[in-house]
């Protein structure tokens, strides 16, 4: 019966220490992996990158991207396969979404994602709806 009572008391003192923890972690603001982990999304679309920015281009959304270490990895695994510098190859990434800082006093996208990880890029680049085309003399 000691045994029992013992158990008991040493499972209701663990449980309340592990919500003493999650509590104080909300308070303080400190993110849990958990939720940082909520905010990334998988995105699909087509990616471009150019010297002054890069763009990511989905069926129903356009944002710009974050130009940091990842982007510079998607810029150059895309650009093995790019035949024109204007082409724009699809991908599938994950990454946070949010509201662009700039955008307020600048004219930029409203968007921007910030790529966390390179799932795919595609083997050829994405079909163009129009092709503009040099006329030669």
């Amino acid at each position: 019966m000691k045994k029992i009572l013992l158990l008991l008391l040493l499972s209701a003192t663990v449980i309340s220490c592990n919500n003493t923890k999650k509590e104080t972690e909300k308070e303080t603001g400190k993110k849990t992996v958990s939720e940082v982990d909520n905010n990334v999304k998988t995105y699909r679309g087509e990616f471009i990158y150019t010297d002054d920015a890069a763009v990511f281009k989905g069926n129903n959304f356009i944002y710009g991207v974050t130009l940091d270490d990842k982007s510079h990895e998607l810029a150059e695994k895309v650009s093995k396969i790019k035949k024109d510098p204007y082409d724009m190859v699809p991908v599938i990434v994950t990454g946070v979404v949010k509201p662009n800082p700039k955008a307020e006093t600048e004219e930029v996208w409203e968007e921007v994602i910030t790529i966390k990880d390179i799932l795919h890029v595609s083997e050829k680049p994405a079909k163009t709806d129009i092709k503009i085309e040099e006329k030669k003399s």
